[in-house]
């Protein structure tokens, strides 16, 4: 049995140099897996990126991608976290737009329940930044839009860094 699609998290290590972001996500559209996120920023050492993805699969898809990211030469490590205890954040930004003092005072109370930052006020918008999880942060953006009309929300992608065994310790 094949299995079921679920979602899946990958770490790259991979050179930090032009056209490498392209392959990798070329490698992804070329085999028609789809990407739900993904994100890269350089790393303590300026020639070397890492890279965090979160795509849908199967076992055996899942298999194929790791295999196909190995065999690229700047790829340098790729690492599964799908089952191993990882910390896990995505940025995101949700504008409450076109509402009054009662509605700040609401996204206010919102933004110190879910223990987010209020980062610009208007005189009828508030924007606020939330480095929760992605389960947190849809929970999150569903309580904005069962209270607000007039939202916009723009989400990056998850970076997450693997659990610091208690062995090691």
């Amino acid at each position: 049995m094949v299995g079921s699609k679920k979602k899946r998290w990958i770490a790259l290590y991979v050179e930090n140099e032009a056209g490498v972001l392209a392959k990798v996500s070329g490698l992804f559209s070329a085999k028609g897996y789809n990407l739900q996120s993904l994100t890269v920023g350089t790393t303590e050492h300026p020639d070397v990126s890492r890279m965090t993805i979160c795509a849908e699969a199967d076992d055996v898809t899942f298999e194929q991608i790791k295999k196909q990211l190995n065999s690229m030469i700047e790829v340098i490590k790729v690492m599964d976290l799908t089952n191993v205890p990882i910390h896990m954040k995505e940025v995101l930004f949700a504008k409450v737009k076109q509402i009054g003092s009662e509605g700040k005072a609401e996204v206010f109370r919102i933004a110190e329940t879910f223990d987010v930052k209020p980062i610009d006020i208007g005189p009828d918008s508030v924007i606020l930044e939330s480095t929760l999880t992605e389960r947190r942060n849809d929970e999150l953006v569903a309580l904005l839009r069962q209270s607000f009309r007039h939202i916009d929300v723009i989400r990056g992608g998850a970076v997450a860094v693997e659990g610091i065994s208690t062995s090691c310790r």
